[in-house]
């Protein structure tokens, strides 16, 4: 059979990572990798959930509170009594 050759680049600390990961498991990488494609191709889809991330971290809610974060460092926040849930 022919071999191909895929290349992807990726952050240098995700690489280390990886690698990491793969070895502690008793893989390389490109094992790792080998056994994913196989695994798409057999079962048809991709092995796990693809989500759009959490709205938590959305760029949004992201500014506000970077926002919050700036105006307590400026000394600008508001001491607040801690709200008992249980009474």
């Amino acid at each position: 059979m022919a071999q191909a050759t895929i290349s992807a680049r990726i952050d240098a600390e995700d690489k280390e990572r990886f690698d990491r990961f793969c070895n502690n498991v008793g893989l390389s990488s490109s094992a790792a990798i080998y056994m994913f494609i196989k695994n798409v191709i057999n079962e048809h889809r991709i092995p796990f959930v693809v989500r759009e991330p959490d709205a938590v971290y959305s760029a949004k809610n992201m500014k506000f509170l970077e926002e919050g974060i700036e105006a307590l460092n400026a000394g600008k926040g508001v001491v607040h009594e801690l709200i008992d849930e249980e009474g």
